[in-house]
């Protein structure tokens, strides 16, 4: 069940914008690949950490935050 707010409305979610959803899908798609890479042991872990902190400045994912 909605929970009514103090001045009576239902609160919203916000709702993502295509372009937001597109870079969510690309730090995917790259973090996916790095993991390849990483797996094959085609980067080590600190490049694997740095590149992840680079993708995550370039892509802005807004779910970063809650990723490990």
């Amino acid at each position: 069940m909605d929970r009514l707010q103090t001045d009576g409305t239902i609160p919203t979610t916000p709702r993502m914008t295509q372009e937001a959803l597109q870079r969510e899908a690309d730090y995917a798609r790259a973090q996916k690949i790095l993991e390849s890479m990483r797996g094959r042991g085609l980067i080590s872990l600190s490049e694997f950490d740095q590149i992840t902190a680079l993708n995550r400045e370039s892509f802005s994912p807004a779910l970063a935050e809650i990723m490990p």
